[in-house]
């Protein structure tokens, strides 16, 4: 099973950890890093790289961050690049989150990445024109002849 790490700025990690058990129930090799203001970036480095060492079954990590090129983005980034098997996605959404819990046992990490880098995309939508689409659509008749 791949291991997650989700880490961003407040309580970003947090908040996904309520959200994503809501929807996925609690999971196992998952681990939330919040990153506060009290903390210094060398903290919360190492503080990744214990959650690194928690998640880690022989399948490899996912890193989700919330801000490309964030605090967490970087420190995730500097475990990356030093840390076989690991890589990393920033600017992830719930949505994706909650997909990496559910596609993770099967699949490998590059495939993993793929998959919830099509989630993050499909899932940004501007609902007015989603809307408007719909209302625009031909109705679908029934075989009897009625809508």
């Amino acid at each position: 099973m791949i291991g997650l790490v989700i880490s961003g700025h407040l309580n970003f990690a947090t908040g996904m950890q309520s959200a994503m058990c809501a929807i996925a129930g609690q999971q196992s090799k998952v681990e939330f890093v919040d990153f506060v203001e009290s903390m210094s970036t060398e903290e919360l480095e190492v503080q990744l790289r214990a959650a690194r060492d928690k998640v880690e079954s022989g399948s490899g990590v996912l890193f989700l961050t919330d801000i490309p090129g964030g605090s967490p983005c970087n420190r995730a980034m500097n475990i990356m690049m030093d840390t076989p098997n690991v890589e990393l996605l920033a600017g992830v959404n719930l949505p994706m989150i909650a997909n990496a819990a559910f596609e993770r046992e099967d699949t490998t990490l590059v495939e993993l990445v793929e998959t919830l880098q099509e989630i993050g995309v499909s899932c940004l939508q501007n609902m007015r024109k989603e809307l408007e689409a719909s209302m625009k659509a031909e109705p679908i008749l029934c075989e009897e002849g009625g809508l």
